[in-house]
């Protein structure tokens, strides 16, 4: 009998990758992300985003539409029409992808952790830090292969 060649799927192992910022406000944790996005769509990857409410979703939405005048960051709210390979949303939602999850909401969700590559913006603000110290050792303890960077301050 002869062998198949059938393609050998080779696990990846997962990702979660914290991004620093020297920065202690809200706003540049989400101008990052919003140029984290623009890196990672040229990747041809999938992101979800999960933010803390409904109105820092749509607050997000906003801007990544006037982040950057020269750019298209094609995004939608979770559950929107036509689909994007950026979505946003909040609370307990998760999109239908397991490839990029941007967490913006504080803890972590157990949802999370089925995804491919977890990603965290720190900022220098306690109530963060603390989430992203807590999120660091969930995603250590569920054998993430672990990523940290240190970004200098925004202008």
């Amino acid at each position: 009998m002869k062998p198949q060649n059938k393609p050998i799927r080779v696990p990846i192992m997962p990702k979660a990758s914290y991004y620093i910022l020297s920065d202690s406000d809200e706003d540049s944790r989400m101008r990052f992300a919003c140029r984290l996005c623009e890196k990672i769509l040229a990747q041809q990857l999938s992101v979800f985003i999960l933010t803390h409410s409904e109105s820092s979703a749509k607050r997000l939405d906003q801007l990544l539409w006037s982040f950057k005048p020269d750019s298209f960051v094609p995004h939608q709210l979770l559950g929107q029409m036509p689909a994007a390979p950026i979505e946003i949303g909040h609370g307990d939602q998760l999109p239908s992808h397991r490839q990029v999850f941007l967490n913006l909401a504080g803890a972590l969700p157990d949802g999370a952790l089925a995804f491919e590559r977890v990603v965290e913006i720190v900022i220098q603000q306690e109530e963060i830090l603390a989430a992203t110290r807590s999120n660091f050792q969930r995603c250590k303890f569920a054998g993430y292969e672990m990523q940290t960077q240190k970004t200098p301050a925004s202008r």
